[in-house]
């Protein structure tokens, strides 16, 4: 049997960038390389760079967030980035959406642990809570899937005028580029490569931002959109 990995202590960026979550992220770290490697949330390699390539990584994207916004963390499987995201602004409301229930039961953990009173932990895959969730101003996500089939996904859960913003690594410019076509048939008006984390990760996270028009998802999802909310209305009334 392989020896677990022992993680790291925080680094000294840790603290500037959690500030008074600082415990909490540190907490959050022991979780993920306990409760997570056990639950196979994370594999064991992962555990000696969890703090830069995962908290730090994914911390850092709230330099692009809006402030008081609502964000929807698109297959958020162990937390992240909703997790480090919310530990560093309590001004967010996040939803933490995961299909998975080994998942979702550890998020709920987490998040009641830490009390993370701004976060809420919804099991479901995008495609099927559409019309049930209210639009959100941002969608999240990392590492879920190529940037055209996330953005299927995570584009019709946005209101108009929102934005996703995916965390992602060299392939980012290649991606975007291939994804093009299927992002402006979801209605996608403007999109980016941004790079955050100056000073706190080497190298510096990148993130994809795709902002949309008054129709997220494309005439498409609209039509999807505009049954679920019938479909509400009448349970709703019943």
């Amino acid at each position: 049997m392989t020896e677990a990995a022992e993680l790291p202590p925080a680094p000294e960026q840790a603290r500037d960038v959690f500030g008074d979550r600082f415990a909490d992220a540190v907490r959050y770290a022991e979780l993920l390389a306990e409760t997570g490697v056990q639950r196979g949330l994370i594999g064991p390699r992962e555990v000696p760079r969890l703090w830069e390539r995962h908290l730090l990584n994914c911390a850092v994207l709230s330099e692009v967030v809006p402030e008081g916004v609502t964000v929807c963390d698109v297959g958020s499987g162990a937390g992240l980035p909703g997790i480090p995201l919310a530990l560093v602004r309590e001004d967010l409301k996040i939803t933490l959406l995961e299909p998975l229930l080994r998942r979702t039961n550890f998020l709920t953990e987490v998040v009641e642990l830490l009390g993370l009173d701004h976060v809420t932990v919804v099991r479901g895959r995008a495609e099927e809570v559409m019309g049930q969730l209210p639009p959100v101003h941002v969608v999240t996500a990392r590492a879920v899937a190529p940037l055209d089939r996330l953005a299927t996904w995570g584009i019709p859960l946005l209101r108009p005028y929102g934005e996703m913003l995916a965390l992602k690594g060299d392939t980012a410019e290649e991606e975007l580029k291939s994804a093009a076509a299927a992002l402006s048939k979801l209605g996608a008006v403007e999109t980016s490569i941004l790079h955050v984390g100056e000073g706190v990760v080497d190298p510096l996270s990148t993130v994809v931002r795709v902002e949309v028009g008054e129709s997220p998802g494309g005439v498409r999802f609209a039509a999807k959109r505009a049954k679920a909310a019938r479909t509400g209305r009448t349970r709703r009334r019943r």
